[in-house]
């Protein structure tokens, strides 16, 4: 499988407690870059970090169908 990448921006912060938790549920790695700085998906910690509004690039390399229906939610274009 290929690698995947998707740009997201969290509006507030439940949006990135539920990319959180839907990235913790798989068992692949999800890298989150941002400001020049890598975070794995899976810290919630990391993740509130980069803030909100901010465009975030989201790469990953496997596949789980509540991760791309929350992923959908807050890709941009």
């Amino acid at each position: 499988m290929h690698e995947k990448e998707k740009v997201v921006i969290f509006d507030e912060m439940q949006d990135i407690r539920d990319f959180v938790n839907a990235a913790e549920a798989c068992d692949f790695d999800i890298d989150v870059y941002g400001n020049r700085v890598v975070v794995d998906a899976k810290s919630i910690l990391g993740m509130l970090g980069f803030g909100l509004k901010k465009s975030l690039r989201v790469r990953y390399n496997g596949w789980n169908e509540n991760f791309e229906n929350i992923i959908a939610k807050f890709a941009t274009a």
